[in-house]
């Protein structure tokens, strides 16, 4: 039985206790969040517990985002914990995104006292008295919500939510908890307690699995494309003996860059809208397109519709996909090696592919490296040179997320973490500490200037806790994606996405004296910055500065680059991303990527 500090010999205690440690023998190492007076006897119980860790966030978004990022890196359960309000609302956006992303997290989540449900309360969200209902705002974006009316209850009721957030499809679970049951006694359970449910395994279907083996068996070249599902279901090794079975081309999902080595000969790059054109030749050549641990959402199979149209799709998913397929569920790993253990156990040779060709690195003589802007080509390669193998890798949504898609390899023993779910921007900031801080490996945030601007704050979490964590700011003084859509969709610039020019790196040091802050001017100088934050350990923080109408690796821009010499513009050429349909506004060719009038232009042109 789980011992707590302070037990009375009644054989009773607080039920906010008996969750800190229900928590940390579930193997919690973390709760994340932000307090208040509806929450504080939790962190009061984590604290005494003293074997979880409770850290203090400047924004509960951020709090969401660091249990996100440390589940995606541990594959445990992530927690947050957040008082009643304003701050339990803004969970909202991050328990979204790791619903839409299948992370499972737990959060904790503060009420007023049930005395004072319906009666005015300050914060009231009981659903009485003409308050509105927390467990309607939550329950759509968990997969398990429940709020405690009474402290015993949470002996049925933790084991529940955690189990659901485990189980496939994973995702957040919440438990509304209201201030006087956290307060409440409850009787622990006896020497013999009922055993907390085990995560079901979903078995594998006889028939589904004899269906895929016989399609996979027959098929003379394979496309395999892997999603983020592989890398949940820690089942990398599993999926690299299928693609060596079948001789497969590997392709990622943007999401999921870490699931198979990037400098593989089978690998063929990054499908989707900041993805790889040479993506789109191995699927026109392919006999069958294997979808693995991913539904292939729209980011993953822009401007490749009509090609997966002409050709059979197999998926290997706990849901169904988004494209028509032949699909089987369960557990991804159990599905693996079963349908692995159906194939001949002699390899085929995979076919000759171009490979994913990235743009190219712009002339060190181009005035464009050695001017104030640093394109991101340059950037990205002095983040390669310098990212440690084992680093965890961080991306955050705009143009820099667009291009580290497109440009920078996965560390090999590291995460390459893009959230797709929701796409909110600021998540990496949050996300990359809790990773850092739940398996003490240095890990980088990719982020701009926009992103940095709405949750760049929590550099000083990272401050304060000595977190390993290198911040990459690319500053280009705009919202820059919003930029180029008003200027390529809308017919002309309006100014209110460019914005002054600001100074990150001098404005970060101020506030932090102890932080190692560098503001990068050229590509040798970011990467020593780099090279010299991998050798400390604690947070670092490098900036520079970036052209807010420097076109990137996405495909909705692309059609544009050739036709307003954009190339010419930052000092480079850009490689044709694999693309997304019907961008709003888009002339015929963007709307249809595959149309044979766009055919020459979606060719590679080997670099190198």
């Amino acid at each position: 039985m789980t011992v707590v500090a302070g037990v009375p010999e009644t054989g009773t205690v607080r039920m906010v206790d008996h969750l800190a440690a229900e928590l940390a023998e579930a193997g919690v190492t973390h709760v994340f969040g932000v307090g208040g007076a509806n929450i504080e006897d939790l962190y009061d119980a984590v604290h005494r517990c003293g074997t979880v860790q409770g850290v203090v966030a400047k924004h509960e978004f951020s709090a969401v985002t660091m249990a996100d990022g440390s589940a995606r890196t541990t594959g445990r359960l992530g927690v947050v914990a957040a008082t009643s309000g304003g701050g339990a609302m803004n969970l909202v956006p991050g328990l979204a995104e790791a619903y839409a992303s299948r992370v499972p997290l737990l959060a904790l989540v503060g009420q007023p006292p049930t005395v004072q449900d319906g009666r005015g309360a300050f914060q009231d969200t009981s659903g009485k008295g003409d308050s509105f209902d927390a467990a309607q705002v939550f329950t759509p974006i968990s997969r398990y919500c429940a709020r405690v009316e009474d402290a015993q209850s949470l002996v049925e009721l933790l084991p529940r939510a955690i189990a659901a957030a485990l189980t496939e499809p994973r995702g957040p679970a919440v438990l509304l908890l209201p201030k006087d049951v956290q307060q409440a006694r409850i009787r622990l359970p006896g020497p013999d307690p009922a055993p907390v449910p085990a995560v079901p395994a979903t078995p594998l279907d006889a028939a589904a699995l004899t269906e895929v083996s016989d399609v996979l068996r027959g098929a003379a070249t394979v496309l395999v494309v892997a999603g983020e599902g592989v890398a949940a279901a820690d089942a990398r090794a599993e999926l690299a003996e299928l693609a060596r079975r079948l001789g497969a081309w590997v392709a990622v999902t943007p999401d999921a860059k870490d699931v198979f080595d990037n400098r593989h000969p089978q690998f063929a790059g990054v499908a989707g809208v900041m993805g790889h054109a040479n993506v789109e030749e191995c699927l026109r050549r392919a006999d069958v397109c294997l979808l693995v641990g991913t539904r292939l959402p729209l980011l993953a199979r822009g401007g490749l519709e009509r090609a997966l149209d002409a050709t059979d799709v197999v998926c290997l998913d706990s849901e169904e996909p988004f494209v028509a397929a032949t699909a089987m569920g369960g557990d991804l790993r159990d599905a693996l090696r079963a349908v692995t253990g159906r194939l001949a156990p002699t390899p085929r040779a995979c076919p000759r592919h171009s490979g994913p060709v990235p743009t190219p690195t712009p002339d060190p003589d181009s005035p464009a490296v050695h001017g104030r802007t640093l394109p991101y080509a340059a950037a990205l390669a002095a983040v390669e040179s310098a990212l440690p193998e084992d680093a965890h890798v961080f991306v955050d949504a705009g143009n820099t997320g667009a291009s580290a898609v497109h440009l920078l390899p996965a560390p090999r023993h590291g995460r390459f973490v893009v959230a797709l779910g929701m796409g909110g921007m600021g998540y990496t900031f949050g996300a990359g500490i809790g990773a850092a801080l739940a398996t003490g490996r240095r890990t980088y945030v990719l982020a701009g200037d926009g992103a940095f601007f709405m949750h760049g704050a929590e550099v000083h979490t990272a401050v304060e806790l000595s977190a390993p964590v290198t911040f990459v700011v690319f500053n280009n003084n705009a919202h820059a994606m919003c930029v180029l859509r008003e200027e390529f969709l809308q017919g002309g610039v309006r100014g209110d996405d460019l914005f002054g020019r600001t100074d990150i790196a001098a404005g970060v040091a101020a506030a932090f004296p102890s932080l190692d802050v560098t503001g990068a001017e050229d590509a040798a100088g970011l990467r020593e910055a780099l090279l010299r934050g991998n050798e400390g350990g604690g947070p670092a923080f490098v900036a520079l500065d970036c052209d807010p109408r420097e076109i990137p690796p996405f495909l909705p821009f692309q059609p544009f680059t050739e036709a307003t010499g954009a190339a010419d513009r930052t000092g480079r050429a850009t490689d044709r991303a694999t693309g997304a349909t019907d961008p709003p506004g888009a002339d015929d060719r963007a709307e249809h990527p595959d149309s044979k009038e766009n055919a020459d232009e979606r060719r590679v042109v080997p670099v190198g």
